[in-house]
């Protein structure tokens, strides 16, 4: 039993965690959508209320969602252009500036 328990927790048999394997990401994404169709099936027995007309169509909770998801991802993707900076934004200027001059005027001293 000892082996077993050992054989589990060994990282050479198993490197990579299980949310980042290939099988375990194909499994979630299957009982996602499984889910999803469940519950848009189940919108035939449950009777919804809404308080529009357009909250009464068949599916429009799914739809309505997947929709704000695609709308919150382009929005992120466009603020992530529009607040990207160059990979050296944060380096210390001033003190690249001092350098520079340090070596004018060592320049100016060889002279």
């Amino acid at each position: 039993m000892n082996g077993e328990k050992h054989a589990k927790n060994n990282p050479e048999q198993n490197p990579e965690p299980w949310l980042v394997r290939p099988e375990s990401i194909r499994g979630i994404c299957y009982g996602s959508v499984a889910v999803l169709v469940i519950v848009v099936l189940l919108e035939t027995v449950v009777p919804i209320k809404g308080y529009f007309t357009i909250d009464n169509w068949h599916g429009f909770g799914a739809v309505f969602g997947f929709l704000s998801c695609l709308i919150m991802v382009l929005v992120a993707k466009g603020l992530g252009l529009l607040l990207k900076r160059p990979q050296d934004y944060y380096l210390d200027i001033p003190a690249e500036q001092e350098q520079e001059k340090e070596k004018e005027q060592e320049e100016k001293v060889d002279v």
